[in-house]
């Protein structure tokens, strides 16, 4: 039972995250670009290294 409320805790992250980066996107259709909100993008896409993350 934990295995399947865990896949679909997982899945409802990942179409959160989907959420955010079409808001972002249309965000940047209507505003257009900066270099913040391109910095948030190019973070937002690289893998997660949490031993890094921890160490700034």
């Amino acid at each position: 039972m934990a295995t399947s409320k865990q896949h679909q805790e997982a899945h409802g992250i990942g179409q959160v995250e989907q959420q955010l980066n079409n808001q972002m996107e249309a965000a940047e259709d209507i505003q257009g670009h900066s270099k913040q909100d391109q910095d948030v993008k190019k973070a937002s896409q690289r893998p997660a290294d949490p031993l890094k993350d921890l160490s700034k």
